[in-house]
């Protein structure tokens, strides 16, 4: 009974896949994104100067809305080069290869900023999902879908001991209008959080967080514990 109102509700889509997520791919990569940005920091000092940023950044807008080129999304991001590959043999695949790309980022003041950043694959599915009559996903559920997804795998990373520190979750949501320099904006204020995490700054030179950024209180989707996805047990076979 609990599983079918699961499966009405379609809070199991977005549960599973921030685990799907998690188990997949991020508790394969994000112990091992340090020692790419220290590999990368030895042979290129002036680029990666401070360690608070030597994270993979994950950005998740609540559209679902993936753009595969972030240079095409933002032209104040720009491609630099690829990380250390990592390669693992996965299920049946031999020498299958995990990499994240490193790119620049400029601000308003033409400073060049640098990190690893890429979108979390699964919104492509969920948005996908709302574009198929079969799962019937409408744009309200979609939105409801991508917020559970932030909250889980937040929580998920949270309790990771793997993954303590090499991450840095970015969620937004667009603006109604189209704005050139939006994303980047949103990059640049993490990395400037960051940033001032490791170097004490004068009080009052902190720039306001974007409207549009969101932490797991904001994205309260009010659901009770009852409601929520269960695991499946072992104990009534």
């Amino acid at each position: 009974e609990v599983s079918e109102m699961s499966e009405k509700s379609k809070q199991n889509v977005a549960h599973g896949l921030a685990w799907s997520y998690y188990i997949g791919y991020l508790k394969i990569v994000l112990p091992r994104v340090k020692k790419s940005m220290e590999e990368f920091s030895r042979a290129n000092p002036n680029v990666l100067a401070c360690s608070e940023t030597w994270k993979l950044h994950i950005l998740v807008p609540l559209s679902c809305d993936v753009c595969d080129d972030l240079e095409k999304a933002d032209s104040n991001i720009q491609y630099l080069t690829d990380l250390t590959e990592t390669t693992l043999t996965r299920a049946g695949t031999k020498k299958r290869v995990y990499k994240h790309s490193l790119y620049t980022i400029r601000d308003k003041d033409n400073k060049l900023w640098h990190c690893a950043v890429e979108y979390a694959t699964p919104l492509q599915s969920l948005y996908a999902m709302s574009q198929d009559e079969c799962a019937a996903f409408s744009r309200e559920e979609r939105l409801e879908q991508a917020k559970l997804f932030y909250r889980t795998l937040e929580e998920i990373l949270k309790g990771s001991k793997e993954c303590a520190g090499t991450y840095r979750l970015i969620a937004y949501e667009e603006p109604g209008e189209a704005e050139t320099h939006f994303l980047s904006r949103e990059i640049l204020w993490h990395l400037w959080q960051q940033h001032h995490e490791e170097y004490a700054v004068c009080e009052g030179n902190h720039p306001r967080a974007p409207s549009t950024t969101f932490n797991s209180t904001d994205l309260n989707l009010q659901i009770s514990a009852s409601d929520l996805p269960h695991p499946l047990r072992s104990d009534c076979f």
